[in-house]
């Protein structure tokens, strides 16, 4: 899908923002995406890496479903190059690899409907959007919860408007504020994962946003202050949005875990450019959802576990401040 032949038995991929140029035998950035012949074929249609559940926190996703437990689909391949990949092994993956498992359509959405929900997660969903378009349809047709994408949201908006009737809620991960970043660190650009958030939260795809807090890279208060008056601006102040602590990983093993004082500081920042929901990940935080309204704790939060609400028709039982989470 989202694919044309341009002469030579050469084509072009307009599935994601790189719009790769691929030759014949060739494959895309992503590595999982060939042409063969003149016609562009997925690699990874039907192939799992990792089918497992999960609480629906560890997406995460805060304000979605609380509680719940979503069934997560993972394969190889990625169309970004992070040097601080958490999982490497999934995203740089060969399509080949002995350690896929074949699955089909059907096989996925049995073993979905024991649970919740489903996700495409632990590597980039986009490389795999034909099987992930196939299997949320038929869900959903099969009585199904709710369908979820944890992603880089380098996605091109075509693809996500065919797919958002089929697509409850995405966590994008904006993983720096600056075009330098993107380009020196991850092979992209910003300006379309920019516009993916928009385009979702347009679409009335409950979206969350999560960024990657990296020592001496992304983590300049004033960068931090731009993303968080981005989201304000252009995604809405009830946003939820996961400040997330680096520890060192695959090509970035020199760079040192991100203080906790430097965790809080993002926090309170955000939160004093007005966003309601900020939440920190991957340290001992407190991170139960409070009123904006009065500051009560209207959802309590464990880890990746959240307690029954204090909520009354979706506002906060002590100052009926409306509360934006879904269930």
């Amino acid at each position: 899908m989202f694919y044309e032949q341009i002469g030579d038995e050469k084509v072009r991929c307009h599935l994601c923002a790189h719009h790769c140029t691929i030759k014949e035998a060739k494959r895309g950035i992503c590595n999982v995406r060939e042409n063969q012949k003149g016609k562009l074929y997925s690699l990874v249609y039907g192939k799992a890496a990792s089918l497992v559940p999960d609480p629906i926190e560890k997406k995460p996703l805060y304000h979605f479903h609380p509680g719940t437990r979503v069934l997560s689909f993972g394969t190889m391949g990625c169309n970004f190059q992070c040097l601080f990949c958490q999982n490497a092994s999934l995203a740089r993956g060969e399509p080949e690899s002995q350690y896929l498992s074949e699955l089909t359509v059907e096989d996925i959405v049995d073993q979905a409907l024991k649970y919740d929900g489903i996700a495409w997660t632990y590597n980039e969903p986009t490389v795999s959007y034909e099987f992930s378009y196939d299997v949320f349809r038929e869900y959903k047709k099969a009585g199904g919860g709710y369908t979820a994408y944890v992603t880089n949201g380098y996605m091109e908006l075509e693809p996500l408007e065919k797919l958002s009737p089929h697509l409850d809620a995405m966590n994008i991960d904006i993983k720096a504020f600056t075009d330098y970043f993107y380009e020196e660190i991850l092979g992209a650009r910003l300006q379309p994962v920019l516009d993916n958030a928009i385009k979702s939260v347009e679409l009335g795809i409950h979206t969350e946003v999560t960024y990657l807090i990296i020592p001496e890279h992304n983590d300049e208060s004033e960068e931090l202050r731009e993303f968080s008056e981005w989201v304000r601006d252009d995604l809405g102040r009830d946003v939820p949005v996961h400040f997330s602590r680096f520890h060192p990983a695959h090509r970035m093993q020199d760079v040192p875990t991100t203080p906790e004082k430097k965790m809080k500081e993002a926090k309170d920042i955000a939160q004093k450019v007005g966003l309601n929901y900020v939440y920190l990940g991957n340290l001992p935080a407190d991170n139960s959802t409070r009123c904006p309204g009065c500051g009560d704790v209207v959802l309590s939060r464990s880890y990746f576990s959240s307690s029954k609400s204090k909520l009354e028709n979706g506002k906060c039982k002590k100052c009926g401040t409306d509360i934006p989470i879904v269930y």
